[in-house]
């Protein structure tokens, strides 16, 4: 069973900076993808970025050129440096991971979601 521990939410105000962390632990073959979610009071839950196995990364186009999604592997730990925080950027923020190269045996897993509250 893999587990997902984030961390460095808080609160910032308006273009402030933080940075997220996802440490995982388990055992964990592969990974297809790691990305951050976010979910706002009475919103649905939203892909904010992305990083696939071979690096490649993906934003929503609200963040793109603010925030920045990073691994360490030896660290087991995925990052999201957030910059220029805005009010609409505050949320709950989740990490996936999803495991599993073939399709059948593909598996999600989450964290608990930390609190970034961005208001002057």
């Amino acid at each position: 069973q893999v587990q997902l521990v984030e961390s460095g939410g808080g609160l910032v105000q308006p273009g402030g900076s933080l940075r997220l962390s996802c440490a995982a632990s388990g055992i964990i073959n592969s990974i297809n993808l790691t990305g951050w979610y976010r979910q706002a009071p009475g919103k649905e839950r939203e892909l904010v970025a992305l990083i696939t196995s071979g690096g490649t990364t993906v934003y929503v186009p609200s963040v793109k050129g603010r925030f920045t999604i990073s691994r360490d592997n030896a660290k087991r730990t995925v990052y999201l440096q957030m910059n220029s925080l805005k009010p609409e950027d505050t949320a709950v923020y989740y990490c996936k991971v999803q495991t599993g190269l073939a399709v059948a045996q593909r598996r999600d897993y989450w964290g608990q979601g930390t609190q970034v509250t961005v208001s002057s």
